[in-house]
This record gives C-alpha cells, sequence and structure tokens, in this order.
C-alpha cells in the first residue's frame, strides 16, 4: 500500500494518541479492580452516550466502525475487535492482556482523530474535557508520566 493510501487509513496526530492513552490510563487510575480492558472499554463508554446524542447511534456505529477498520489497518491483532449493536466494543478479551492497553489506544485514537476531521479539533477537545470534568490537562499528564 502507498504512503498516501496508508495516510488515510490514520486519522490520529501523535498528540490525539497521546490523549486517548491518557484517557485510558485516567479510567484505569479511577477503577483499577477491572483492568486494562475495562479501562479501555470505559473509555470507549465514555464517549458513546454524547456523541449518540450529538450524531445520533447510527451516527456514532458509523464513526466507531470507520475507526476500527483504520485501528485493524494499522494493529491486524485488533481484527478480534468487534461492535455490537449498541455500539459498544467486545473482543478485548481475547488479547494479551499487554495488548489491550495499546488496541484500546488505538481504537480511541482513531475515533478521536474522526471527530478531528469532522468537528475539528477544538470542538473535539471540549467534547473530551465535557465528558471528563475531573481529568484536568495537569492531572492527566500526570497519570500519563506515571505519578498517579
Amino acid at each position: 500500500m502507498s504512503d498516501h493510501s496508508y495516510e488515510h487509513m490514520n486519522a490520529s496526530t501523535p498528540h490525539i494518541r497521546d490523549l486517548a492513552r491518557r484517557l485510558i490510563a485516567f479510567e484505569a487510575v479511577r477503577n483499577p479492580s477491572d483492568g486494562p480492558v475495562g479501562a479501555v472499554l470505559r473509555a470507549c463508554e465514555t464517549l458513546r452516550e454524547p456523541l449518540a446524542k450529538f450524531v445520533g447511534v447510527v451516527g456514532f456505529r458509523s464513526l466507531l466502525s470507520r475507526a476500527l477498520t483504520m485501528a485493524t489497518f494499522l494493529s491486524p491483532p485488533l481484527s478480534s475487535l468487534r461492535m455490537r449493536p449498541d455500539g459498544s466494543l467486545e473482543g478485548l478479551d481475547v488479547l494479551d492482556q499487554d495488548q489491550v492497553a495499546d488496541a484500546g489506544t488505538v481504537v480511541l485514537a482513531q475515533l478521536l482523530g474522526l471527530l478531528v476531521i469532522f468537528i475539528g479539533e477544538p470542538l473535539m477537545l471540549r467534547l473530551v474535557h465535557d465528558v471528563w470534568p475531573d481529568a484536568n490537562e495537569a492531572e492527566m499528564d500526570r497519570i500519563g508520566e506515571g505519578q498517579s
């Protein structure tokens, strides 16, 4: 596949991937007993409701479907991930535990990247702030640096 085709299969930037990683880390700290699978699922679920209100359930499913397709292209082991009819994710539990956070980061980053494409980075960041009001930038930076 040419480099040009690859660009169309990656909606995220390093900044967005870092944001996705920090959001999953924040969820892991909020409820550590659920493990990495729970943190990834909660991060995706936290976005699902407000996005479904904004673009409808069908719109959210379309965004997540595209994010999953792009994530699978970037990381073939993610082909085990599926979307349920309600738009939630399944299949993380079949991944190696070490792969779960990375898989979640790739999927969430693609979803956030698609939002940047469709509504712009300022609105995407506003949505993230509205959905995670207690996860301010400094706190997420501290979590991301392992200083939780």
